[in-house]
């Protein structure tokens, strides 16, 4: 079986985590990038190696070039990288973008868009000289929602998300490397300001509910597999019908 090694920014928890999970009971060994909490990233990796694959946690700074380089360097020790999912998020302030703060705006932009493009630059250098690959973005339905009132910026940096899948799916398609995209609606982790709010907005969800990082996992698995292998530049909304 062709050997499959994926990069996981974010990996650590919530929608990361489950991706770790799902990628493993797929075959993949799994580099498992955090940016906290070593001994719970720790945790993902060892369930991945209870599954049969190899795996390594990596502390990472997605939106600082050497701590990206590390990154791959030792996911290098375990293989050639096959697979990136970018999936390091921060919300940033919560609210309206009247009174939001400069700086709490600005570090998300570097994580949500610098650090999906640092890593994705990395990833795709490493691909075309290794006979190709698949990146995935987890983007959001917020990049056509807007999210008024909660936090536009971050929308705005989900939509720059959608775009970079686009531009650059176009880019390396005649290196062998697929780049698509993946847009959750409001899900079931501790991302939110409100831990309540996936229940408070359910009822405006044509399904009804919030979803599970479970269902956002099948979905990157799917793209990262040999049946995802004619689609590229698609941005998959997994979102409830939002």
């Amino acid at each position: 079986m062709h050997q499959h090694l994926t990069v996981v920014t974010g990996g650590s928890r919530g929608i990361g985590a489950a991706i770790c999970a799902r990628l493993a009971a797929e075959g993949h060994d799994v580099v498992v990038g955090y940016r906290s909490e070593a001994a719970v990233a720790e945790a993902v990796a060892e369930a991945v190696r209870e599954a049969g694959r190899a795996s390594l946690a990596v502390q990472v700074d997605t939106a600082d070039e050497r701590s990206v380089d590390r990154l791959f360097d030792m996911a290098a020790t375990l293989g050639t990288v096959t697979g990136l999912v970018n999936n390091a998020g921060v919300s940033g302030p919560n609210g309206r973008l009247a009174d939001a703060d400069a700086d709490g705006m600005r570090r998300a932009l570097h994580i949500n868009v610098l650090g999906y493009l640092l890593c994705a630059r990395r990833a795709v250098r490493d691909m075309t000289t290794s006979g190709g690959g698949a990146v995935v973005n987890i983007s959001s339905a917020a990049a056509t929602l807007g999210s008024p009132g909660q936090y536009v910026h971050y929308a705005a940096g989900k939509a720059a998300v959608d775009a970079l899948t686009v531009g650059l799916s176009k880019e390396v398609a005649a290196d062998g490397i697929r780049v698509n995209c993946v847009a959750p609606g409001t899900m079931w982790t501790a991302f939110h300001e409100d831990p309540q709010r996936p229940a408070k907005v359910a009822a405006a969800i044509p399904l009804g509910r919030a979803g599970q990082p479970q269902e956002i996992a099948g979905a990157v698995a799917w793209l990262l597999s040999p049946d995802a292998s004619y689609t590229t530049g698609a941005v998959l909304r997994v979102a409830g019908g939002l």
